[in-house]
C-alpha cells in the first residue's frame, strides 16, 4: 500500500469525484458495494437478453443508464465547478 494525496472534488460519497496525482483529469471513485451493484445489474440484462426477455433487458439497462447519466452529470458538474474542461464529448 502506498499513501499519497489526492483532490476531492465533490463530498466523499459513493461516487467522489477525486484527481489522483500525476493524472491531468478527475476520475470517479465507486465504492466497492456500487460497483457490485452496477455489476448486478448488468448481469440481469445479459440474463434477460439469454431469455428472450427484450423488454426486460430494455427496461433493466434504462435504469442502468440513467444511474450512469446522473454519475457523468454528477461528475461534469464536479469540472465545471472548478474550471477544468470535461475529457470527454457531452451531447447538448
Amino acid at each position: 500500500m502506498e499513501r499519497i494525496e489526492a483532490e476531492l472534488f465533490t463530498d466523499p460519497g459513493n461516487d467522489a469525484v477525486v484527481r489522483l496525482p500525476p493524472r491531468r483529469f478527475p476520475g470517479v471513485l465507486i465504492q466497492g458495494d456500487s460497483l457490485s451493484v452496477i455489476r448486478d445489474d448488468v448481469a440481469g440484462i445479459v440474463r434477460a437478453c439469454d431469455e428472450g426477455d427484450v423488454a426486460e433487458a430494455r427496461e433493466e439497462a434504462a435504469f442502468l443508464l440513467s444511474g450512469l447519466d446522473e454519475l457523468l452529470a454528477r461528475y461534469a458538474a464536479a469540472l465545471k465547478a472548478h474550471d477544468i474542461p470535461i475529457p470527454f464529448y457531452q451531447a447538448p
